[in-house]
């Protein structure tokens, strides 16, 4: 049972990174971790991203994960996804340094990029 699902994790991934495509030059200052509290988004050159959210409020702990390849960037930001399943991320901030820190803001959470 454990080989099987660590064998259906590797399929995974290699499907997914098999519909990448790598980040267009415009939109290069997205490659990188980028973080806030509760929330990490991790935009490969390769095109891919990895996200993660946990919410604590209520006392309730949800988290939420993606890990898909971007399909497409656009004037309110990108969509991840593969086929029919996608997300979509909207961007109110493209990245820009503020001071030496790079920043973004993705649905309405500012996020500082890792050094």
């Amino acid at each position: 049972m454990r080989l099987f699902r660590l064998l259906s994790v590797l399929l995974t991934v290699a499907l997914l990174s098999a519909c990448a495509k790598p980040l267009p030059p415009e939109q290069a200052a997205y490659a990188g971790t980028w973080s806030a509290q509760g929330v990490t988004l991790a935009i490969a050159q390769e095109g891919t991203i990895a996200y993660r959210k946990v919410d604590k409020s209520g006392g309730m702990n949800h988290s939420t994960s993606i890990d898909a390849p971007i399909k497409q960037f656009d004037a309110d930001g990108f969509t991840v996804g593969v086929g029919p399943i996608e997300t979509k991320f909207v961007v109110q901030h493209p990245p820009h340094k503020d001071g030496e820190v790079w920043k973004m803001t993705v649905d309405g959470v500012e996020l500082t990029k890792s050094p």
